[in-house]
């Protein structure tokens, strides 16, 4: 097998950590430290985060906040999903995310970022959330390997009550909070419950094969 080719590395901002950029063989992997937080091979479960948040809509003109743009699987798929009328706002903290997205990754974006659907916007999620105020029809984060801040520290509000009960404002009656994980974690799943989203976890799968690794979604509904 090929060693890997470190393409780029990106500071994280707020933090001393950064993001690296590597390829092997066609395949891109995004990784912090020792965690590979990203690959081209395996999309299954970030294609799953849009298609089953679009199936749980209830409208033909949803407004859809993605947080964070990682390799663009999860923008890439609610854009096939969803018809003309349907608008994504994508943020992303990371400049540099985008530029690879623009430049050794461009085959992959397939011109998602250009499509007249979506609006890209340079901030940090948790403040599009909390200046929102039933704004969006789903929100879809996956910014972190769960509802932990891995990437930033400052990604742990997002996973508070406070950060919870933001979401949920943020959200039309009826709206969906949908979060990725890599992993099971029975306490998050009690303070979604505590602040008032009806919850639903669901598992699936690292590959679009229907193998890998078993990873979580977890889909809270605003009452």
């Amino acid at each position: 097998m090929k060693p890997r080719e470190l393409l780029a590395t990106a500071t994280i901002p707020g933090t001393a950590n950064a993001l690296q950029l590597y390829r092997r063989d066609g395949d891109f992997m995004i990784v912090l430290g020792g965690n590979e937080l990203m690959s081209s091979r395996l999309r299954g479960s970030e294609e799953a985060l849009a298609l089953m948040t679009c199936d749980r809509l209830k409208t033909e003109a949803p407004h859809l906040l993605i947080g964070g743009y990682g390799m663009g699987f999860t923008l890439r798929a609610a854009l096939a999903r969803l018809g003309p009328q349907a608008r994504m706002t994508v943020v992303e903290i990371m400049p540099e995310i985008i530029d690879w997205a623009r430049g050794p990754m461009a085959h992959l974006t397939a011109s998602c970022l250009d499509d007249p659907r979506v609006e890209l916007v340079k901030d940090d999620v948790f403040d599009m959330i909390g200046a929102a105020n039933k704004r969006y029809d789903a929100i879809l984060l996956d910014v972190d390997n769960g509802p932990d801040g891995l990437v930033r520290e400052d990604n742990d509000r997002l996973y508070s009550n406070y950060g919870l009960t933001s979401a949920k404002a943020a959200l039309k009656s009826g709206g969906v909070l949908a979060i990725w994980s890599a992993g099971p974690d029975e306490r998050f799943a009690r303070r979604l419950k505590h602040v008032g989203f009806d919850v639903e976890e669901v598992m699936v799968r690292a590959s679009t094969s229907g193998k890998g690794a078993r990873h979580i979604i977890w889909f809270a509904t605003a009452r």
